[in-house]
């Protein structure tokens, strides 16, 4: 498989780059339509937000009920019936609408990082993994570069999520944990991983270490990015707030050394 040249996103404009992005949230088990995400780009930030009108992702069949605004740099499917799609969440389950192969960016080892902030709820979260492309179902394994849930943020404190996620990759073993991090969320803040194919990989929060990982996917993975809503977890009690991930940009570098980069006079403006 081609792997995608080095990315460096920083959002210029008012448009997201399709050739880069798509902004689905695993369409094929569902449709473009029903996993399309609210997203606006200004101010050099992209913003990923659940209105309170968006509608449920797979309604009918995702418990607990989730809606999500998402990105990713990857998809691919089987024809509708199959049960080939990415990112299965149950045993057997077929694809409703059949997705065209696109490979926005794809990378095996190096270093990604995000610099973003969260408006998140207690039924709320936000996060930055990647996943295998799943050329065939076992490359499935997942490396997480951050989740944060909004129940976890108190006092400048979170608990925040990394690590890699087996799926049904029998070369992986489950190597994730969410230690709590001196970090408000609701700032701008660096979250990276640095990782080598098969070997280790280091997890940080503005360049501070905070935890490792022994083994990694060898197989090439796509970025997700995404900010979640859980409704039932509150009974209806946040219907009125707005769960935001602002992201100032995304890189991702087949080498494992910080690149140098301008930074802003200023923070760049939340859109």
């Amino acid at each position: 498989m081609r792997l995608v040249s080095d990315l460096d996103e920083e959002f210029a404009g008012t448009d997201l780059d399709l050739s880069i992005w798509l902004p689905h949230y695993l369409p094929a088990w569902s449709s473009r339509a029903a996993s399309a995400a609210t997203w606006t780009v200004s101010g050099s930030c992209l913003t990923l937000s659940i209105p309170r009108e968006q509608a449920l992702w797979c309604a009918d069949d995702h418990r607990p009920a989730l809606r999500v605004s998402g990105v990713q740099t990857g998809s691919r499917s089987g024809p509708v019936g199959s049960t080939l799609g990415q990112q299965s969440f149950r045993s057997n389950q077929v694809v409703r609408e059949e997705q065209p192969r696109f490979q926005g960016h794809l990378t095996a080892g190096g270093r990604v990082e995000i610099r973003c902030r969260m408006e998140l709820s207690a039924r709320s979260m936000a996060s930055l993994w990647m996943v295998g492309f799943e050329e065939v179902p076992e490359q499935c394994g997942e490396i997480c570069v951050f989740e944060v849930f909004g129940r976890s943020v108190a006092d400048g404190f979170a608990d925040v999520g990394t690590g890699v996620k087996a799926i049904r990759d029998p070369g992986l073993a489950q190597d994730f944990a969410a230690p709590s991090v001196e970090v408000d969320v609701a700032q701008f803040h660096t979250y990276a991983v640095e990782w080598t194919p098969g070997g280790p990989a280091t997890f940080s929060v503005d360049d501070r270490p905070v935890r490792r990982a022994a083994r990694t996917p060898v197989y090439p993975l796509q970025l997700m990015l995404a900010v979640f809503d859980f409704p039932e977890w509150t009974n209806g009690a946040d219907d009125h707030l707005e769960p935001k991930l602002v992201v100032d940009y995304v890189r991702s570098s087949g080498s494992s050394r910080r690149r140098p980069r301008h930074r802003r006079s200023h923070a760049p403006r939340s859109a």
